[in-house]
């Protein structure tokens, strides 16, 4: 997967954004205002970072090491980057829907009420 079929898989989920609030290269996508996913546009090889349960996180890692590790420059309990060219598109969207599914799991009732709607 490259960083634009990535980039349509995400705003392809219901409620999804994507903006620079950090800089021009960063582009990050939102769920209901939540982060779930963000990417270094100009970072080569192409890389993402996702959110993830801590426990998935270290199993992950550990069963494709030096493909998904620690979130660069995130929590590196809550955030797993993922070297794109190195893994299954089939993978990658799993992960995507996970943390996808992991922020909508933390908003409000009334968003998730919102989100439903959409």
């Amino acid at each position: 997967m490259n960083i634009e079929e990535f980039r349509l898989y995400c705003i392809g989920k219901k409620g999804v954004t994507e903006e620079f609030p950090f800089d021009a290269n960063t582009l990050v996508f939102k769920v209901m205002g939540k982060m779930f996913a963000l990417c270094a546009l100009e970072r080569k090889p192409s890389q993402v970072n996702l959110k993830c349960d801590p426990e998935k996180a270290i199993t992950l890692r550990e069963e494709h090491d030096g493909k998904i590790i620690e979130g660069y420059h995130m929590s590196k309990v809550h955030w797993n980057t993922l070297f794109l060219n190195d893994l299954p598109s089939k993978l990658i969207a799993a992960l995507t829907d996970h943390s996808y599914d992991l922020v909508v799991s933390k908003l409000t009732k009334k968003q998730q009420q919102e989100l439903s709607e959409l």
